[in-house]
């Protein structure tokens, strides 16, 4: 399912794939293991010039390869819409997470559902723009 949900947002030039009521972007990151790209859909918010995911992986046990991957590599590539950029990753922490964590439930619920139905602490990851 992601990778068609991928393959249609590219070749739509990012005009399918997300909606109002969940925002979706592409994040392009390297394997840890194999250095091959890897794209995953993802909802996310804003803030300030930052995007903000959750490493939710539908209430795993494990927390997502793309945040694997990044912990060992923090940068990547995010596509939002018509518009593709660099980023650098960093887990929000303390207070930060605390105040994105309750603007993130608002955008989408199912990370409250998630976190509860799941023993680990879902990943608030802040993906900021690099300069070119």
């Amino acid at each position: 399912m992601f990778r068609a949900h991928t393959a249609i947002y590219e070749l739509s030039d990012g005009r399918i794939g997300t909606t109002d009521r969940a925002p979706m972007l592409l994040l392009s990151v390297s394997g840890r293991k194999t250095s091959q790209i890897r794209t995953t859909p993802l909802v996310y918010f804003e803030d300030g010039d930052r995007y903000v995911v959750v490493g939710s992986d539908g209430a795993a046990r494990r927390d997502p390869q793309w945040w694997k991957n990044l912990q060992v590599n923090p940068r990547g590539s995010v596509r939002v819409g018509r518009r593709q950029f660099n980023v650098e990753a960093t887990l929000a922490e303390g207070a930060e997470r605390a105040r994105l964590w309750e603007l993130g439930k608002v955008v989408n619920p199912a990370w409250a559902q998630y976190q509860k139905t799941t023993e680990r602490t879902l990943p608030v990851v802040v993906l900021s723009p690099l300069q070119s």
